[in-house]
């Protein structure tokens, strides 16, 4: 099949990187978005570029939760008490999947394209797009406890064990506060990450679209893939009232990938696992990127405030904000930082990644040739997003399937 032209619906990271890769290899592109650039969850997200916590969501620390736990506004993992049969399908097979001979063998797939995602970060970087990678030195974890700081390191081992590379130091709680002021009294010890990175999201992925649209692409915001329909060689994408030709479509769409997917063959759930954020003011804005496992709270400084982020919240993704789970970050992180003015927060934010019930995502050629997906990558969109791009515009060009470490995540399976 010739490639000349792409209609690539969605324009987070994930759709205006294939987006771009695509043009690298000559290709014509005309992006599509309901919202607009970075309208989903590439816009409030943490930011994160960093191999050692890129891990699968499934994982055997979900199930001791407990029922009781997951249905409080106030847990880390949240699932509102309601009859869906697709998010009782999805629930059941994330279960499933969080045991750990499962989370081993998913986490040897994250380990085998990890350093490839920030190598994808710098080709776009010598490509020209204009907006900064920076090293996240340091970057800290803090843990409430002893006992936390045993079952971190621990998951080290085993990321390390899966053949990903960690460099990490364990430093005493006020060693911690020593490097970063910014760390409250409730942080009892820490472990300082070497050699990650993050990015402003929303900076990156506008930065990503101007290079796109400087490059001769199209753009179109406020406008909605609603149906794709093949017609053998060609693909007709309705976009509102109009309807957009090409040689083939990719569907970026996050959590709403599976409604234009599934007509193409991809019959696993996407379930929207919505996260919240927001900024706040404080005395000493950290160097770099803090996160607290223990309570599922990560925190990235941006534009001289600190983007404070975390919960798994499973609901619909048009679901309003639901202001208790601000609350409960905000009552998780107080103890962890000092000098936070709380009540001066603002850029309150909820956003949906899409999940999927193994972790993996959804990357390459559905049952249709013409139609490819890329999405389901649940909290590591941003850190997977350019890699992603350049996968699928190569297996789109080529025609071949995905092979390696992205053959697990064939959309088909």
């Amino acid at each position: 099949m010739s490639t000349q032209h792409v209609v690539v619906a969605g324009a987070g990271i994930v759709g205006l990187s294939t987006a771009w890769f695509l043009q690298e290899r000559g290709v014509e592109v005309t992006v599509v978005d309901r919202a607009g650039v970075a309208g989903g969850s590439s816009w409030g997200n943490a930011g994160w570029l960093a191999p050692a916590l890129t891990t699968p969501l499934p994982e055997p620390a979900v199930l001791r939760y407990g029922l009781k736990a997951v249905l409080s506004p106030s847990s880390p993992v949240f699932v509102p008490l309601r009859f869906d049969a697709g998010l009782i399908r999805f629930l059941a097979g994330f279960a499933r999947h969080s045991t750990a001979r499962r989370w081993r063998r998913s986490m040897t797939v994250f380990a085998g394209i990890g350093r490839d995602g920030l190598a994808a970060y710098e080709t776009l970087a010598a490509g020209g797009v204009a907006a900064e990678v920076k090293d996240a030195d340091p970057f800290l974890i803090g843990l409430g406890s002893d006992q936390a700081l045993r079952a971190f390191t621990a998951e080290l081992h085993h990321i390390e064990a899966a053949g990903v590379d960690v460099a990490a130091d364990v430093l005493g709680g006020d060693a911690a506060r020593e490097l970063e002021p910014a760390l409250g009294p409730g942080v009892a010890a820490a472990v300082r990450l070497h050699g990650q990175r993050f990015i402003d999201p929303a900076a990156f992925t506008h930065a990503l679209a101007d290079a796109v649209v400087a490059r001769g692409g199209k753009l179109l915001e406020g406008a909605s893939a609603d149906g794709v329909r093949d017609l053998g060689g060609e693909v007709v994408v309705r976009v509102g009232a109009g309807e957009l030709r090409a040689d083939a479509v990719v569907l970026a769409t996050g959590a709403r990938l599976g409604e234009l997917a599934r007509p193409f063959g991809v019959r696993r759930i996407v379930q929207a696992g919505r996260g919240y954020s927001f900024s706040v003011p404080l005395e000493h804005v950290p160097a770099g990127p803090v996160y607290f496992p223990d309570v599922r709270v990560a925190c990235t400084p941006l534009r001289g405030r600190l983007r404070v982020a975390g919960t798994m919240e499973f609901r619909r993704p048009d679901a309003p904000l639901d202001p208790r789970r601000v609350a409960a970050i905000v009552a998780s992180a107080r103890t962890r930082l000092a000098g936070v003015r709380w009540d001066e927060r603002t850029d309150e934010w909820v956003g949906s990644r899409p999940c999927t019930s193994d972790g993996l995502p959804l990357v390459g050629p559905t049952r249709s040739p013409c139609v490819h997906v890329a999405g389901g990558h649940g909290m590591w969109g941003v850190a997977l997003g350019p890699l992603t791009g350049r996968q699928v515009a190569e297996s789109l060009v080529t025609g071949a399937r995905p092979a390696g470490p992205f053959a697990a995540f064939d959309p088909l399976r």
